[in-house]
């Protein structure tokens, strides 16, 4: 991993980037550029107590996922989450209330986190903490939704809670929608939209890209018809092999530089939409961004985990505070072992060095008193 590399500073630029590029997206939009106004100031305010824990030796990353459910009522193929059983079709049991979520929440407003991404299973199930969420209007909450359960309520409370950010999952054009979601999927995620745009409500879109449909959703035509819809972020994420008969879609450094390439060029094209990328490049960031460098994972039972896409966990929030989930014992020792800076394929490194990671989960339980 490149020492030199100032991970604090480019957490504090892509922070200011990402609210600088919001704000000149919703410049049409006056009740959402005016919130995005207001957060811009409680962002920095964030940024500097990030930077002041870090001048006290505590990393703080300015990103938290948070899967606040295991339930699910899709099945799309590939789902990783279904893969490792994070998501299951059986009752939720043991999962945080919506009192222990708004706690972590608070603690995470106190230690400068801006974003927190929601996520589950199904995230829009637990009305309880999205809205929970809606009173933290210094956290933006991106909500990352298969977007079957929004109704008026929800279309109500987005209204008056600017910081929840609906995110829909869409896999391009119908037939590859409907091919991994289900059918009918397209017509209702494209519906939603319409409703969104013509509510004036802000929401964004998610895109896992595969090699099959890496062109099609990088289109100029694609994107642009998001726009039209009233899309104003559109998050591009890679697709993680969790089986080895799905290897084949993983994309590669060809298809990589493709997809690095085409947002530069959307990016050109459009300055009413904010792209990003996930993992992006990871070279010029020095590795990978979780652990705890710029994100980790809290899921639907409190565990701390490095990633979605990396199940594992030493410490979990019911137990202890988030300042001390930070500090976990499995971040700092893939991050001392480089493990995040390992070749691999696919999206997520730690999902390719799993068996490492397991090594260093059971010599950190071994080496409990």
């Amino acid at each position: 991993m490149n020492e030199s590399f100032d991970l604090q500073k480019h957490i504090e630029q892509g922070v200011e980037k990402i609210v600088a590029d919001t704000i000149k997206a919703t410049l049409k939009n006056p009740k959402e550029s005016a919130f995005m106004l207001r957060f811009a100031a409680a962002s920095r305010k964030a940024s500097a107590r990030r930077l002041e824990l870090e001048r006290e030796g505590l990393h703080v990353p300015g990103f938290l996922i948070a899967s606040i459910t295991s339930s699910c009522n899709l099945h799309c193929a590939g789902c990783y989450s279904r893969c490792n059983n994070a998501t299951v079709d059986e009752a939720p049991v043991a999962q945080l209330l919506s009192t222990e979520w708004l706690r972590v929440f608070r603690e995470a407003e106190e230690l400068g986190v801006s974003f927190i991404m929601l996520a589950g299973g199904e995230p829009l199930i637990r009305r309880d903490v999205v809205e929970a969420a809606g009173n933290m209007p210094n956290i933006i909450f991106p909500i990352f939704t298969n977007g079957t359960f929004l109704d008026e309520r929800y279309f109500q409370l987005l209204d008056r809670c600017r910081n929840l950010v609906p995110v829909l999952s869409i896999e391009g054009e119908r037939e590859i929608t409907d091919a991994r979601r289900g059918e009918g999927i397209y017509d209702l995620v494209t519906e939603n939209m319409r409703k969104f745009r013509d509510k004036g409500l802000i929401f964004g879109a998610s895109i896992t890209v595969t090699t099959e449909n890496l062109r099609e959703v990088t289109s100029r035509a694609f994107v642009d018809k998001l726009a039209e819809q009233g899309c104003r972020l559109i998050i591009y994420v890679e697709f993680v092999p969790v089986t080895d008969e799905a290897a084949y879609l993983a994309p590669g450094e060809a298809e990589r530089a493709v997809l690095a390439q085409a947002i530069d060029e959307r990016r050109g094209e459009r300055d009413d939409v904010v792209l990003l990328s996930f993992p992006g490049d990871e070279l010029a960031m020095g590795g990978c961004m979780a652990a705890g460098r710029e994100f980790f994972h809290i899921n639907s039972h409190g565990g701390a985990e490095p990633c979605p896409f990396s199940p594992y966990s030493d410490v979990n929030v019911k137990d202890t505070s988030l300042r001390d989930a930070i500090a976990s014992r499995l971040f700092d020792a893939l991050r001392e072992q480089h493990v995040l800076s390992e070749e691999h394929v696919g999206g997520c490194v730690l999902f390719t060095h799993r068996a490492e990671v397991e090594k260093i989960v059971k010599e950190l339980k071994e080496s409990r008193p």
